[in-house]
Parts: C-alpha cells; structure tokens; sequence
C-alpha cells in the first residue's frame, strides 16, 4: 500500500510500511492463463540476456502473480474502461499479503482495514490504485524485457482496471479513486480518512503514479495493440488535465517554509510523488508524446529540482528533499527524486536537471550508503530506522539512471540489501518464488509479510539487476564485514548540567520532522550537555542537531577540550509560512573533530534552545561488503571522503585476488581507475568524492 497520508506522521509510515505489500495483476478471462508457475516455467529466455544455462534470472513473478485478482465493476457514468461491455472483468491487485503457513500459497491475501463479512467490503478496500499502477509498470517493464506474452496480458488487464479507477468526466476528471472493493465496487471516502478525501477530488500519490503507469504503457502498446495505446493515451491526456488545473496552476509561485523558498507547484507538495509522474512522462516524451506531456514534465522537473539541497558536509548532503514543506525531513521510500530528473534531464536536453540528478546520485548516495543505508525517515537524525524494498529500489533506480560507471557501481552496493546486506543479514528477496519481505527493523528483525509494495519494487530492482549482469554480481556480494559510519549522540543521554533538563514528549513527531532517541534536552542560559565521543572515533565533522524557534536569542557553543568547534544560534530560523510546525530541526555543520577526542562539551547562554543531537561525520567514511557461496572469493567497498582537500585513507577489501579501485568526484565523474594486489587497499579520495574497490 501506498504512503497516502504518511507525510502527517512518520508513525503512520513505519506502520504503513511495514505492512505494505505488492498487487499481482491477472488477466480479466480465466482461460488466458494457466497456473503461474506452470506458465512461467514454459517462458522463453530473455532475448538481450544470457541463456538460462549461463544465469538463472532473478525476477520471478509468482508472488506477484499470486496477489493478481479480478473484479467485474459496473458501467458507470463516470468510471468505465477500454473494452468494458465486451471484457467485462478487469486486472486488480490485492493489497497485502499476511504469512500463513498454512495456506498453500504460504500467505493470505487481504485488503486495508476491517472486513465487514456480510458485504465482503473493507473499510479501505481489496485493491488500491497504487499498487496496481506500479504492478502494471513492472509486467510492462517484464513484457518489454523479455518478450513475455502473460506479463503483456497482465499489463493489459492492470491498466484497464487503473484506467477504471480514473474519473473519465466531470470536475473530478483525471483523478483517480484510490480503493477498490472485491466486488469491483469503488470507496471514494475510505476510513481511516486519507487524505485528498474522496480520494478523486484532488491530485494525489495515485494520480501521480497512474500517470507513471501510463507514461511507460502508451509507447509498450503503440505497435502491439495500436487501438489499446490510444485509449491509453486518452487517459494520459485526462490525467495532464488534472495536474494542470489543480498543480500547475500555481507555476512560477513559491512558499514560504521556515525561511527557505519552496515551489508551490508539486503534487501534494512534494517532490517524492512528482518525480513518480515525471518518470512516466520521461517515457512518453521520449517515444515522441505531445508538447503538452513535455511542458507538464518539464515544469514538474523543475519543481523537484527545486528541493535540491546542500553538499558533502552539509545536510541534506546533496540529495533532494521530498517534502516542500520541511527543510528537515528526507525519506527513502517513494525517493525516485534523482531517477526523475536524470530521465527528464535526458529527454529535455537539459544539463541543469542532470546537474541536480547527479548530486542526487553522487554526493548523497555515497553518503546515504556509508552512513547506515536508505532508513524510512532521515529526520535530519535516523529517526526511523526501518528499511524497506520501496526505499531500496527507489535509489537503485536513481543510481542506473544515470547510465555510467558510478551509477553501477553504487547501484549493486544499494541493491545488496535484498540478499543479506541489511540489519537483519539475511535475504529480503527470495529469488525461487518472488517473495520480498515487507521490511527491516532496525535491530534486525524482518517483517515476513509480502504485500504488493514491497512486491513490485522487490521486482523493479531484479528486473533492472538482469538487465545489468555486472551490477547483480555486485549485488549478490552482500555480507556486511565492516565499516566507518556516522555516530550520533542524543542530547537526553548527555551528562546534563546548570538547569539542562532532558524532555521526554509525547510525541517525537514535531509535525514536519521527528526526534531523535527519545525527546531533547532543553538547554538555558549557562546549562551545559557533556557528549562522551566514543573510543576510536576517527576526526570527525561536528553537526549538532537544533531545533531552531525563531525569537529565542539562545547561542550554544561547542568545544572539545581547548578546541573551539563553533556556535549554533538557535534562533536563526525564517518565519513558519507553510511549514506544518514552527521552527525547524535541523544540522549545522561546524568545525573538526580531531581524532582521539574523549569529550564535546556544549554550552548554552542568552536564551533556551533546544538539542536533538550531535552527529559526527568522520572525513572517511566506509561501507565494506563480502561474498559467500559461489561470490565467496569476491569483497566491495565504498569509500566516502566529506574532507575539504585530497584524503589519503585505506580500506580493507575481503576476497582474493586485484582489486579493481575507481575513484569519482562528487558529480560521478571518473577521477581515476587503479587495481591493487594489498590485502589493505591505499586509497587518495578527492573532496566530497568517494571510491568503490571492488575483487
């Protein structure tokens, strides 16, 4: 299920999230297809891949064709479908899927919220529009891959049911309905309430996703099913409309949040469901579209590059924030931000969108990879720990769009959490029958649920990793042996003194952002926090986490012994504007840490401020993976430098024989490529740059 209303509380998203899953789609007549496994063993090969005999391929589709459904909805004044009299069952997608070992299948599909078991309803639904207009772009993706003649038909049948899920007339035309009930009957309002609601009246997640859908079907179905893609087309055309009048309107226009200008024309104000519309719109533009499609996508782009935000040591470290009304929230789900602009950039001609994609991809990758990998929510601190197939895949796709040696690389890194590279050190995916758990905690326990979300990004990866032999060898090198990442230290844990007082409150969620541990300290005037540095610790950026309130005249100083580290003045915040809470919590980057240091002091006068954290981001920091079984002899690193000048460091690569070293800038550009034969590989990284030693 989708992330419909998750921006309010990032305590929705983890219970969301975690029982999230992926939509199969089914073609709408029984005898069409066979069983699915009877019917995906009988496939032919893929023709630009290996042979089977050479590389089994990772992308199995039987989970997902094990939540495909159908409905047959009625002829509606305002919803009907291609082909609807004559074809009168339509594609769907169960929700979720509960592990039931008891079941055959092993799991028991079922929809949002509660059953009513006299009606059958749910008070969500069974299917979402979410879930089957991605579902529809994996089968797509699949179909065009390989030639697939079922995932054809499971696309076509998905996307006739999306496309009666879409308002075909009236002020509503263009949205989408996001629920659908077993018995094809559509719940507008659902409960809980989410949020457009009816969930038809204003664009939305699903719009936004409905056009990606469309976007990648028109040019598939062009040739194939010419009558198909015109009616496709039609519905694209409806869903432009929409953005247009309820998004675009406001084009040129910015916010206001917390003193930072924010563009006013993204979907649901944010950055993370427009780039999911712009992805699909980079497909049509570029089998030619119309000039409406390319002005809609280009002005979308421009409104997600807008989001686009600081550098190698200065947060959000040059990634895109999904969010226009929060300077300090960034979330790996739904993060196709830098997949978008490099696809817009592409077919635009535009080196100011692949500017942004590449600082996206180059500088904020390395740092979201050495740094503990794609968390739920990132808020400056990692606030919400928990990991998802939806995050994983959304800075997968990122990184290969970008279609260079850097994007491989450090898309096998990203994708190595799906076979044991993540906190619980066991396979997410399993490539025997499709199945992608629906998350990581972050003390390792795995949620063994497998719904559709979790499903179709699960999928989107393995589909991108075969169509890349080089980057799923990477991948499957996924045994985490080591590393060098940042360390934060909560306030509340700090040796508190002079009237410093830890707090506790009810909530962690400020309303556009998120605490640390378990609350703040509350610093006033001549009260002091003693962070302990941990042993070891290498020389480190100092980046205190505040929660800036404009009025406060507060200044906290930072020292480590005789060393001043800077001043953070609390009350250097614009005006709340948009923004959803006032204030805002966010890093400051101040001086170095040297190596060694036992103790930050942090001394506050003038006025009271409040301290969520104090990260330290080493100069150098590593992410080191080792193979087993049959990549048993192979080792990875990525290596990350946030120095201001050329770093000389070294890292240890398990596996045996050369190591490959190459080195990049900050924009994923080749500084130099080198093999080495030392068991401690000697590395020289230039600012804000990185290497990946791959033997």
């Amino acid at each position: 299920m989708t992330m419909t209303t998750t921006r309010r509380s990032l305590g929705a998203v983890t219970a969301l999230v975690l029982g999230a899953g992926v939509l199969a789609a089914s073609p709408s007549q029984a005898d069409v297809v066979p069983a699915a496994s009877a019917q995906r063993a009988q496939r032919a090969q893929p023709a630009q891949l290996a042979p089977a005999a050479a590389r089994t391929p990772l992308t199995n589709l039987d989970h997902l064709d094990f939540l495909g459904d159908t409905a047959s909805p009625r002829v509606l004044a305002r919803h009907t479908t291609y082909r609807l009299v004559q074809e009168p069952e339509v594609g769907m997608l169960w929700t979720y899927a509960d592990r039931r070992p008891e079941s055959p299948d092993g799991f028991e599909r079922i929809g949002g919220g509660t059953l009513d078991p006299e009606t059958g309803h749910w008070t969500q639904g069974a299917y979402n529009a979410d879930d089957v207009a991605r579902a529809a772009v994996v089968y797509v993706r699949h179909w065009q891959q390989t030639g697939d003649a079922d995932s054809r038909e499971r696309a076509y049948q998905l996307l006739r049911g999306l496309t009666y899920m879409q308002t075909a007339t009236g002020r509503n035309a263009g949205n989408v309905v996001l629920w659908m009930q077993p018995d094809g009957t559509l719940n507008r309002s659902a409960e809980p309430v989410e949020l457009p609601d009816p969930s038809d009246s204003d664009a939305s997640y699903w719009l936004a996703r409905t056009i990606w859908a469309l976007g990648e079907a028109v040019p598939a179905f062009r040739d194939a099913d010419p009558g198909f893609a015109r009616f496709l087309e039609r519905r694209l055309g409806l869903a432009l409309d929409a953005v247009d009048r309820q998004v675009l309107d406001r084009y040129g226009d910015f916010y206001n949040a917390d003193g930072r200008q924010t563009p006013a024309w993204l979907i649901v104000d944010g950055a993370d469901a427009t780039a999911e519309a712009v992805i699909g719109l980079a497909a049509y533009v570029e089998d030619g579209g119309t000039p409406k499609a390319r002005r809609v996508m280009r002005q979308l782009a421009e409104g997600v590059a807008g989001l686009s935000a600081g550098d190698a040591r200065s947060w959000p470290f040059g990634g895109v924030l999904p969010w226009g009304l929060s300077r300090s929230l960034w979330h790996a789900w739904a993060s196709q931000t830098g997949a978008s602009l490099a696809d817009a950039g592409r077919a635009l001609g535009s080196p100011e969108l692949t500017d942004v994609a590449r600082r996206d991809a180059f500088t904020f990758d390395p740092w979201l990879i050495t740094s503990g990998g794609p968390d739920n929510g990132r808020q400056p601190t990692r606030a919400d720990r928990v990991q998802i197939a939806y995050g994983v895949d959304s800075r997968v796709q990122g990184l290969l769009a970008h279609r260079n040696g850097a994007g491989r690389q450090l898309a096998g890194v990203t994708a190595a959490w799906f076979f044991g590279a993540n906190a619980s050190g066991e396979p997410t995916y399993d490539p025997a029958t499709g199945v992608t758990l629906d998350g990581v905690e972050a003390d390792g326990r795995t949620n063994q649920n497998s719904g559709a979300e979790s499903t179709i990004h699960g999928l989107l990866t393995m589909l991108a990793l075969d169509a890349h032999p080089g980057v799923a060898k990477i991948a499957r090198t996924a045994t985490i042996t080591g590393g060098v990442g940042i360390t934060e230290l909560q306030a509340e844990d700090a040796v508190l003194s002079g009237g410093a007082v830890a707090v506790a409150p009810e909530s962690r969620w400020t309303g556009e952002s998120q605490y640390g541990g378990t609350g703040f300290a509350r610093l006033t005037d001549g009260s002091r926090a003693r962070f302990a540095v941990p042993a070891k610790q290498p020389a480190s950026v100092v980046m205190p986490v505040t929660d800036y309130r404009r009025g406060t005249r507060a200044l906290t100083d930072y020292r480590a012994g005789d060393r001043r580290l800077g001043t953070v003045a609390a009350g250097d915040v614009g005006p709340q504007g948009r923004s959803e809470a006032p204030g805002a919590l966010l890093t400051e980057t101040l001086g170095v840490l040297p190596a060694g240091s036992q103790v930050v002091v942090a001394r506050t006068r003038g006025g009271t401020a409040r301290l969520d954290a104090v990260v330290l981001q080493p100069l150098v920091t590593k992410h080191v993976l080792a193979g087993s079984g049959a990549e048993a002899g192979h080792g990875t690193a990525v290596v990350r430098s946030a120095a201001q000048r050329e770093r000389r460091t070294s890292v240890r690569v398990p596996g045996s024989g050369a190591a490959t070293v190459r080195v990049f800038d900050g924009a994923g550009r080749v500084v130099r490529t080198t093999t080495s034969e030392a068991t401690v590989v000697p590395l020289v990284l230039p600012p804000g740059g990185f290497a990946v030693v791959r033997r």
